[in-house]
């Protein structure tokens, strides 16, 4: 089928009858509008599938947002629970061991196993890969956060059950009945030596007291040493009362223990007297925790009353000094 149409010939000054293909014409005609329509629709597609949400894509989106925002409050009560487990370490190491006598536990310890990120490896092909990685990371730290505290918490309950016989072991009385003595000495502290004439540290305290006055254990233990020092201490008596407490009683005039024999708080172990490097009689009375002197004033407590003690305390820190080990 053919378009024939009329074209002026200026040559003869007449129209001249042309015929023209069909199909040209059809193609001349219509491909522009085909092409439009074809840009058009990739046009639309593209905006239709970058801007607008398919009802799946919408569902997952709000899906993925929703398990967020749980991450989230997940990061948040894990928080909660690190600050409450650290007030509960802080109660372990400064209150439950101290009362004890137990070490703390080393913040090494506490932290072991953290660290590293070759075990989150597998979230970091998400997209969310930072959340997800740090979600686990906190819940990994107060996993093993409790099982040390809980591992802690065992040691103090078999602690717990040795209370009556470290309650027993403890010092806790003077070593010289308060009516017999004259009066304190040197107390604890830097102190200049009454003898060498050199300031020095002074590990435990000096009760005076008439030679031959008694001296009493001032808690259960097992006697580790009983005879002349070539030190200053003179003729001493050591107790170990086990929990790390070892007492010292320096000076005495006559030992009435030996080596190896158990005591009871309260027992008799020697006399007052002025052996070793010492100006008159008295005793000189040191408690040591885990090899560390402390000072002995602050077991005083079982056979005082309160304004007693306070008084002891008082005078002992406003002691002469002419008295020293």
């Amino acid at each position: 089928m053919k378009n024939n149409h009329f074209k002026f010939n200026p040559e003869t000054l007449t129209y001249e009858f042309q015929e023209k293909p069909f199909f040209k014409s059809i193609i001349k005609t219509f491909l522009p509008k085909a092409l439009m329509s074809v840009v058009t629709g990739i046009l639309l597609f593209y905006i239709f599938t970058s801007f607008v949400i398919s009802p799946e894509e919408l569902y997952l989106s709000e899906k993925t947002d929703a398990l967020k925002q749980k991450f989230n409050l997940y990061n948040k009560e894990l928080a909660q629970t690190a600050q409450t487990l650290k007030i509960l370490q802080n109660r372990d190491d400064n209150v439950y061991r101290m009362i004890f006598q137990a070490k703390p536990i080393s913040e090494t310890k506490r932290k072991a196993g953290f660290g590293g990120s070759d075990r989150y490896q597998s979230f970091k092909k998400y997209k969310n890969s930072d959340l997800l990685i740090n979600t686990s990371k906190n819940a990994d730290i107060i996993s093993n956060i409790m099982l040390v505290q809980s591992y802690s918490y065992k040691d103090i309950f078999e602690l717990v059950k040795n209370k009556e016989k470290m309650a027993a072991a403890i010092p806790a009385i003077q070593p010289i009945a308060l009516d017999e003595l004259t009066r304190f000495g040197s107390s604890f502290g830097r102190r200049l030596h009454p003898i060498l004439g050199v300031w020095k540290m002074h590990t435990g305290v000096d009760l005076t007291a008439p030679r031959g006055t008694k001296i009493h254990a001032t808690g259960d233990g097992i006697v580790i040493q009983a005879s002349g020092s070539s030190g200053g201490y003179g003729n001493i008596v050591k107790i170990d009362h086990g929990f790390g407490y070892i007492t010292y009683y320096a000076h005495q005039s006559k030992i009435l223990v030996k080596k190896g024999q158990k005591v009871k708080r309260g027992d008799v172990i020697g006399l007052v007297g002025s052996t070793g490097r010492s100006v008159s009689p008295h005793l000189h009375y040191e408690v040591r925790i885990n090899g560390k002197p402390v000072n002995p004033v602050n077991f005083y407590y079982e056979d005082l009353s309160e304004e007693e003690y306070n008084k002891m305390i008082e005078v002992s820190t406003k002691s002469e000094t002419h008295i020293f080990e």
